[in-house]
């Protein structure tokens, strides 16, 4: 099998993901998300995806686009606080909804992409996470209809510990800044959150590349993920408007304000303090 990775086309690439399939998505809140591969699975349409993924994007944007469009029948993240047709599809039933503490959630994947079956966290330990009968899926009429299971515990140098099992799934999504042909990636900032953890859970991973380079050109101490995770790489131009890196809350002062706010007092300079040395003490 030749090691050029490189499919030139998302469609493509994604074209054998068919409905029910499972998918690790790497991203962080809307930072690092594989934008355009997103869109190229929204082209194709196939749906009950479950999908895997720290958020579910926001309502016109990233994973919110196939939730919005129906082809999300599950959810695995520990954040869905910014997505309204979230909260709505899962208080419908429409929606299975399994949350998980963020530190246990990129565990679990991790440990999927060693071949971990299962590790002992103390997180959730004495909650509803432990105990079982959080609403995984509710009935039309406002009931239960799937309730998490309770979980196995086990007591490590007197605290309680919970059994999480890895998370495997059958495609992974990311997005890189830089890659080789042989799938060898760099991720950018806080990119690399989630992206390298869902990427070594997929048993195919899809990563999505700003830029593209040949085989050696990334130094070793530079690979923030090995191609040995990686089965597909597509280039994608940052000019794409699928490529779009949009920000979730914009939280800059806008520009006429700058003027109002008071300039910082000027704090008088303090007099040097003459060195004492040996000749005149």
């Amino acid at each position: 099998m030749s090691r050029d990775k490189v499919v030139a086309d998302a469609a493509d690439a994604v074209a054998d993901v068919g409905r029910g399939a499972s998918l690790a998505v790497g991203g962080f809140g809307l930072c690092g998300i594989p934008g355009v591969l997103i869109h190229a699975l929204l082209e194709r349409g196939a749906g009950g995806l479950r999908v895997v993924s720290n958020n579910c994007g926001v309502d016109d944007w990233g994973l919110g686009l196939l939730l919005r469009a129906g082809l999300i029948a599950r959810m695995t993240s520990s954040y869905v606080g910014e997505n309204k047709e979230f909260a709505r599809q899962y208080l419908q039933g429409e929606l299975e909804v399994e949350l998980v503490p963020q530190g246990t959630l990129a565990e679990r994947l991790r440990a999927g992409g060693s071949g971990i079956p299962a590790f002992y966290t103390p997180a959730g330990a004495g909650t509803v996470i432990a105990e079982g009968g959080l609403a995984w899926r509710h009935g039309a009429d406002g009931s239960v209809a799937v309730a998490s299971p309770p979980r196995e515990t086990r007591v490590f140098g007197g605290r309680e510990h919970l059994l999480e099992e890895g998370i495997t799934t059958d495609f992974a999504l990311v997005r890189a800044a830089v890659g080789d042909r042989h799938g060898n990636l760099r991720f950018d900032s806080s990119a690399r959150n989630f992206n390298p953890l869902a990427a070594m859970a997929g048993r195919i991973t899809v990563a999505e590349v700003e830029e593209l380079v040949e085989p050696g050109e990334l130094a070793p101490d530079d690979v923030h993920l090995p191609g040995i995770f990686v089965q597909r790489v597509v280039p994608i131009g940052t000019d794409d408007p699928r490529a779009e890196k949009r920000v979730e809350r914009l939280t800059v002062r806008p520009a006429h304000s700058a003027a109002a706010v008071p300039a910082a007092p000027v704090v008088p300079a303090v007099p040097a303090v003459p060195a004492v040395h040996e000749g005149n003490r």
